[in-house]
């Protein structure tokens, strides 16, 4: 075998390796935004429960003020939770932990806080497969392997794109 016939073959090695490394983060990231879709969810009806929304319950300096014309001594913070608001913390809920079949009968407070660290853990975790899927796919595009269907000029304008927070 000449020398150019081995280097197109390492060159076809080379991206059909990060191409399926590219197959395997896109399925990865359908799977954590299936689990982000269910720990929404789950956190949706944990509010409806608790008959609060995120906007709904006050912050901690609107209840002291509120409060402060009574006589009684009260604390000088007080916490409240934005997912629990005025609702018992302690009153207990069953849950399935992640990744298990068993469910446990927890306070409702903790099973929320346990949703919502995962939630943020997922939502972490997605924009970090959504950043490696734009790598490889701009690694791809300047190999060449697309650029009978796509020019590498606009995947590269694609992938650079940057969402702007608000």
């Amino acid at each position: 075998m000449d020398e150019t016939m081995k280097q197109f073959q390492q060159g076809l090695v080379e991206v059909e390796t990060e191409a399926e490394h590219l197959l395997l983060a896109r399925h990865q990231l359908v799977e954590t935004d299936r689990l982000r879709n269910g720990n929404r969810e789950a956190l949706t009806a944990l509010r409806r429960r608790a008959r609060t929304t995120k906007t709904s319950v006050p912050s901690p300096f609107e209840s002291i003020m509120r409060e402060i014309g009574g006589p009684q001594s009260r604390p000088l913070v007080k916490e409240v939770c934005a997912t629990c608001g005025n609702h018992d913390s302690h009153e207990h809920t069953w849950m399935m932990f992640p990744g298990t079949d068993v469910f446990a009968r927890i306070p409702f407070h903790a099973a929320h806080t346990i949703l919502e660290t995962d939630q943020d853990r997922l939502d972490f975790e997605a924009k970090k497969l959504q950043s490696f899927v734009k790598d490889k796919s701009l690694l791809i595009s300047e190999k060449g392997a697309l650029s009978d269907k796509i020019s590498p000029g606009l995947v590269s304008s694609l992938v650079t794109l940057t969402d702007n927070r608000k």
